[in-house]
């Protein structure tokens, strides 16, 4: 309703400002009484006001189209069950060398591995390492493949986190979701042999006491929770 006026009332936009950021803040507010998580209140407290800003600015249609677009290209195994795309950074690549090196794996699976945040790193440092690296989102995983053309203990798969097979690695590492943390730890204690290390990152397993944490130094003060099977 805000959207439309400000379309055909454009004298009433400032007016308007205030009724959609105060609708923003109501519907906030009115998610956390219903229990919804907490990354849900900015998206509640930014949409209206984007969408009354987009309206105004008066774009072209084929920008939101090409928006949509990448927005697909980017987040499609969402649709399908999986998760969105987060990048790891370099302090977590480097901790999983530190891990590769202590446990003396063979092998290493990356359960969402977006642009190779975490693998190409870990290829480069480690030339016999069988590095599997699963994506789903299509454009995350057309630059994974372009960064590991040339790394040959990499094998890059376009497939759900869910239909890969854990019971022959050494070392999984996944950077997902709380949503998805119940489902994810269940694979892994069916699958994954005794004697393997699980990492997650920023998230833990719940119910599951992890043998070490830690704590990195990057900008989001990253947590590896590592889970010995």
């Amino acid at each position: 309703m805000a959207v439309l006026l400000a379309r055909n009332f454009p004298q009433l936009v400032f007016g308007l400002w205030f009724v959609v950021v105060f609708q923003g803040i109501i519907a906030a507010v009115s998610s956390r009484l219903f229990y919804q998580p907490r990354w849900w209140i900015p998206i509640h407290l930014l949409f209206l006001p984007a969408a009354l800003g987009l309206s105004v600015l008066n774009f072209p249609s084929w920008v939101y189209l090409l928006t949509l677009l990448v927005f697909a290209l980017v987040f499609w195994g969402t649709v399908k069950g999986d998760v969105p795309l987060f990048l790891s950074s370099s302090a977590v690549a480097e901790a999983m060398i530190s891990l590769v090196k202590q446990e003396h794996a063979d092998s290493f699976v990356e359960l969402g591995a977006g642009v190779g945040s975490v693998v190409v790193p870990l290829a480069k440092r480690f030339l016999l390492l069988n590095i599997t690296a699963l994506e789903r989102a299509p454009l995350p995983w057309l630059i994974l493949r372009c960064r590991c053309r040339l790394l040959s203990k990499v094998i890059v798969q376009n497939k759900s986190l869910w239909a890969c097979d854990l019971s022959n690695q050494n070392l999984v590492f996944a950077f997902l979701s709380p949503l998805f943390m119940d489902q994810l730890g269940e694979k892994v204690r069916r699958e994954m042999r005794s004697g393997s290390l699980f990492v997650s990152s920023s998230f833990p397993v719940p119910g599951w006491a992890p043998e070490s944490v830690m704590l990195l130094s990057d900008r989001r003060k990253t947590k590896l929770y590592c889970y010995r099977l």
